[in-house]
């Protein structure tokens, strides 16, 4: 395949993952028809037989994409901090709840495939909060601090930060859902520094990362 065939064939198929996406913010995954998909990215029907198989696969490659755009952001933000636990924590809480990755469009995109997710176990592997992934990359920034700051069964400690965090950050992101309009994100970094606070006094404080001496 030429480089220019190939270049058509990958706007192809972003152009319809993109379609999805778009649709199953505004509409929900149950209105984002064959017809609403091929309308949005200005394609033939065939074109997503050709490129996916069929409707479903393309809904799971969006739900995949989506999640992989959602870790893109969080990698970037981390390239641009030190290397310290605390220094990783911060930012993961700041590109979580920050309005680049927090927004109306994200939000109603993830809660749909959570309640696709059920049914479909596709969807599921790519909308689960406390995903591998995710939940590795905290925990091992936990990790190392809870070892930072001395603690007895460091690895128990840092699977319930782990876990508290993550179960926090999945708070916001329902409470931007259903009150987007009076939504604080300043706040909602705050109280979830303030519970990261009070498990390790020497690592964070009420604006986030503390740095040991």
């Amino acid at each position: 395949m030429t480089g220019r065939r190939q270049e058509i064939r990958e706007r192809n198929r972003l152009s319809l993952i993109e379609a999805v996406l778009d649709s199953v913010a505004e509409k929900g995954i149950s209105e984002t028809s064959v017809s609403e998909i091929i309308q949005r990215a200005e394609l033939s029907r065939g074109m997503i037989h050709l490129h996916f198989g069929g409707k479903d696969n393309l809904v799971d490659e969006a739900a995949r994409y989506s999640s992989e755009q959602y870790y893109n952001g969080i990698y970037d933000l981390l390239e641009t901090t030190g290397q310290t636990g605390q220094e990783h924590i911060e930012m993961i809480v700041r590109g979580d709840l920050s309005e680049a990755i927090l927004n109306k469009k994200n939000v109603s995109i993830w809660y749909a495939f959570r309640g696709e997710a059920r049914n479909r176990a596709a969807i599921a592997a790519f909308s689960d909060t406390r995903d591998a992934k995710l939940r590795n990359l905290v925990f091992n920034a936990f990790a190392r601090i809870a070892k930072e700051a001395g603690t007895e069964h460091p690895n128990q400690v840092a699977r319930d930060a782990t876990h508290g965090t993550l179960a926090m950050l999945e708070g916001m992101w329902t409470d931007y859902l259903l009150h987007p309009d009076s939504f604080d994100r300043d706040e909602a970094m705050r109280i979830v520094f303030r519970f990261l606070r009070a498990m390790f006094p020497k690592h964070f404080d009420l604006s986030g990362a503390l740095l040991l001496e």
